[in-house]
């Protein structure tokens, strides 16, 4: 990364830029080092000391503003994080805040992952050490954000356990396994270091708060400042759950949305803070992604109550016309439960693209036992179709519809009748 001068031509911090021949020296000659590089709106494109050679903060430090602290993981080979000066840059679009990259680069570049884990304690105490020096000055924890991917993760919850969990929020961003992975809570980032812990983890082994489909963590949150997209997610046991649609309503978590992922998760702190007093420590939640960047999806609910009993054994495929009359083709989370006499059956769907007009739906019916019957009509007493991802558009519904088996109808929806009370 290439930086300019800042304004009072002093030279910038520059990020240490290690290789592969680092690893190799390591093994023989171990080194850790320790930079903090400041970053504000002021000095955007110059990375500047916290602290100056006489121990006095630097002028560009507001202690009234929130402070994020970025903390990258294991770079075995050395190099720069990709990710980083686009995070940067996000992040001070974002907010007005002061960014603080921890560059421990000399201490996390080693063929021998155990020596970097070892390292994290020793970042851990460094970084205390100055966060009282910044309490002294006036900041404050409650306006500490640690934003830690890998090993970085787990040097925020050292910090947090240091100062008693009165950290502001720790995001964890893929923490690393190795070596962490159940071992107790004093070992590894935990739910209690700070007043807010949010993780996203994109590994299927190992813990997770936040589970998503790919290894992509830094970069759904990066995508979750930049886009427009919500990012939902459902509370939920298990992912098996969640793929068969068990997992739909988040009403018991929160009445107006399911919760969201990335750097406005924090809106959630006093939901969370009930959940917890109601005995609810830890909230799993998971969702799925597109596969490119910026990773968009979009979930529909299809609550559908059936007349027939025949109907049991069978379950519904469903498709969406747009307002141009294309098909949009959703991920179903089949198969749902079983339908039963006037209960209530919710399909997941998810798309890829976002169908804010619909036209029509299409439904096919599928009977999955061996009572097979093709002039056989079955009787649906309603359907509701509602976003998830944009949970204030009203939702539409269409009632007493009739299908035949394996025959697609296509019907118009509309505004939905409230209930009677």
């Amino acid at each position: 990364i290439c930086w300019v001068r800042s304004d009072n031509k002093r030279p910038c911090l520059e990020f240490s830029q290690l290789n592969v021949k680092d690893s190799f020296r390591d093994l023989f000659n171990p080194r850790i080092e320790i930079i903090l590089m400041m970053y504000t709106r002021n000095n955007l494109n110059c990375a500047e000391p916290l602290f100056e050679h006489n121990n006095s903060l630097n002028i560009n430090f507001n202690t009234q503003k929130k402070t994020v602290w970025l903390i990258h993981g294991y770079r075995p080979m050395g190099s720069i994080p990709s990710w980083l000066q686009n995070f940067l840059r996000i992040l001070l679009n974002e907010e007005d805040v002061n960014i603080i990259v921890v560059d421990w680069n000399r201490g996390a570049t080693t063929f021998i992952y155990n020596r970097a884990v070892k390292n994290t304690r020793k970042v851990a105490e460094n970084l205390s050490r100055h966060i009282k020096n910044l309490l002294k000055h006036g900041a404050s924890l409650d306006n500490f954000h640690f934003i830690g991917v890998s090993l970085g993760a787990h040097i925020s919850g050292f910090v947090g356990k240091t100062f008693h969990g009165q950290l502001g929020r720790i995001t964890g961003l893929d923490p690393a396994g190795p070596k962490f992975s159940g071992k107790p809570s004093y070992s590894r980032l935990d739910y209690t270091d700070a007043k807010f812990v949010d993780v996203i983890h994109s590994d299927s082994n190992g813990i997770e708060y936040i589970k998503c489909d790919h290894q992509r963590a830094v970069y759904l949150f990066m995508a979750s400042l930049e886009t427009n997209c919500n990012f939902i997610s459902f509370p939920c046991h298990s992912y098996k759950d969640y793929k068969t649609s068990l997992c739909v309503d988040c009403d018991s978590f929160n009445e107006t949305s399911c919760p969201w992922l990335g750097y406005q998760a924090e809106l959630l702190k006093g939901v969370l803070r009930e959940r917890m007093q109601g005995g609810t420590l830890r909230t799993t939640v998971f969702l799925d992604t597109s596969g490119r960047y910026p990773f968009c999806t979009y979930y529909f609910v299809l609550s559908i109550i059936v007349l027939d009993k025949t109907m049991k054994d069978g379950y519904i495929s469903f498709k969406l016309l747009n307002q141009f009359g294309m098909t949009e083709e959703p991920k179903l989370y089949e198969k749902n439960q079983p339908f039963y006499k006037l209960q209530e059956v919710k399909i997941l769907a998810q798309f890829l693209n976002d169908v804010e007009s619909i036209s029509s739906i299409g439904l096919t019916y599928f009977q999955s036992s061996n009572l097979q019957c093709s002039t056989c009509k079955y009787r649906i007493q309603s359907l509701m179709l509602k976003s998830l991802t944009y949970p204030k558009r009203p939702p539409l519904c269409r009632y007493n519809i009739a299908l035949k088996e394996k025959e697609e109808v296509f019907l118009n929806l509309d505004t939905c009748t409230p209930k009677k009370t």
